[in-house]
């Protein structure tokens, strides 16, 4: 299968190292024309449990010169979802399936609006990767879960047969009859933490010890049950307590969410597609959201302080 990973950052590395291994024909696409050197040249550094090995990919920053695709991954962070796939579309061809592993609620409506909603597929993964530097990646694969399905549910033999490239590549992949479901309960573990943790730039360790940090996440975790149930989505998430104590299952006191390390490395963060989409959701229909509007709002205050002073030095 040729497949194109959207986003070629330390989660798009890891799927890309692992199907290249299974066999398929993967290409990376990098915005960085740098990046995109250092693995031509050097390839691709892949540290995990079986050791440490450099693997040759393909990569490109132009979607022209990888050309049509039977299968694009899109990694890369929300905010650039749109954009990207817009500067991709030479990867689209008549049978191409697009497919979003990213963090959050909302990618499959932008990717709808770009290629067609019949071309989509959703899902949600618990792989991780870590940057180490350029070309160079730690993979965390073994064991951890991906699902992915049809927006409508369908069992359809095409995202069976990607969920089966998948798990062959060592992804264990389930296919959901209800992935906006699944979508849901994954949101509602981000909704308990990412935002809180970026206000209060604490780690896990920290942000539990604190039982109003505690009545704050939970409050926010039943409004977004509450607009899930009024948009009928089926959950497995019932209680904000199961999605507080579920973000912290198996993780280190000294754990950072992506939200908080965003901050840190001066990055824009996801909050318009977790703590964002409840609130955008429930103004839809008509189900009130005020702690996720007020964590969205400190959040985007926040992010421009630090865009602003990010201009003053560049200015300087």
């Amino acid at each position: 299968m040729k497949i194109t990973i959207l986003g070629a950052g330390a989660l798009g590395c890891v799927f890309g190292a692992a199907l290249t291994e299974a066999g398929h024909e993967v290409w990376l696409l990098h915005r960085n024309a740098n990046a995109v050197a250092a693995l031509r040249a050097h390839g691709l550094r892949v540290d995990d449990d079986h050791g440490s090995r450099v693997l040759p990919v393909r990569a490109s920053a132009s979607a022209a010169e990888v050309g049509v695709s039977e299968l694009v991954i899109v990694l890369v962070k929300s905010p650039q979802t749109e954009s990207a796939l817009r500067g991709a579309l030479a990867l689209v061809g008549p049978h191409t399936v697009v497919l979003s592993l990213q963090n959050g609620l909302g990618h499959e409506d932008l990717l709808a609006a770009l290629v067609g909603r019949e071309r989509v597929l959703a899902g949600k993964t618990y792989v991780g990767g870590v940057l180490h530097g350029p070309g160079h990646i730690q993979a965390g694969l073994r064991g951890k879960a991906t699902h992915i399905g049809e927006l409508d549910g369908q069992l359809t033999p095409r995202v069976q047969a990607i969920a089966q490239a998948l798990t062959a590549a060592g992804a264990h992949t389930t296919v959901s009859t209800n992935i906006m479901g699944t979508l849901w309960d994954k949101l509602l573990v981000n909704v308990a933490t990412g935002a809180l943790t970026g206000i209060t730039r604490l780690r896990y360790g920290q942000l539990y010890d604190e039982p109003a940090l505690a009545a704050t996440a939970q409050a926010a975790v039943a409004e977004a049950i509450a607009v899930a149930r009024a948009a009928g989505v089926s959950l497995s998430l019932t209680e904000p307590e199961q999605a507080w104590q579920l973000a912290r299952a198996g993780l280190s006191p000294a754990f950072k969410t992506s939200m908080l390390q965003s901050l840190e490395k001066g990055a824009l963060t996801e909050i318009d597609f977790i703590n964002g989409a409840v609130v955008r959701q429930g103004e839809r229909l008509g189900v009130p959201t005020p702690v996720n509007r007020t964590l969205v709002a400190c959040i985007k205050g926040i992010e421009r302080a630090m865009t602003d002073r990010q201009h003053e030095e560049t200015a300087a």
